[in-house]
């Protein structure tokens, strides 16, 4: 068992608040994802049970949703948009020099750990472009000199 008593209890304490238990598959994941970081396919079990849900529609909706990783990452999941407006305002080169800075693959993890570099099609911050997601707080108009001061300072959080 992965969960811990607290993320069951919070599953069951979501899924008490929708009238339809499958309503409470995301609010279940998202916990389950705050815990372990990544979902996997005996989490999908996990949750199910708590929920009342078959463990399939658990795994069709967390495969469904980018969001959430399927593999392990870093403690800092960087997600890069890639989309037109980003892409126009050089997303592309931004993500190489992520990638370069920090001496990782696409999807891997860097050595100390602290980072996960992905390329996603859309944050929904066209205006604000080139953009990054880093867990849940979006970084707008990029420069190289803007992601270095960001990666310093996730590097003091540690």
């Amino acid at each position: 068992m992965a969960l811990s008593t607290e993320s069951i209890d919070a599953i069951k304490e979501a899924a008490a608040r929708y009238p339809h238990k499958k309503s409470a598959i995301l609010p279940a994941l998202t916990i389950a994802y705050r815990q372990i970081g990544y979902l996997y396919d005996d989490l999908y079990i996990e949750v199910a049970d708590a929920i009342g849900v078959s463990p399939n529609e658990v795994a069709s909706a967390a495969t469904f949703y980018t969001m959430f990783p399927k593999q392990k990452v870093g403690k800092y999941l960087i997600q890069v948009c890639t989309n037109i407006s980003c892409g126009l305002m050089g997303a592309e080169s931004l993500k190489e020099y992520l990638l370069k800075k920090l001496n990782v693959k696409e999807g891997g993890i860097s050595e100390d750990g602290l980072f996960t570099v992905v390329s996603v099609e859309c944050l929904g911050s066209c205006t604000t472009a080139p953009m990054m997601q880093v867990n849940q707080t979006y970084y707008e108009n990029l420069t190289k000199e803007k992601v270095d001061e960001i990666l310093n300072d996730l590097r003091e959080k540690g």
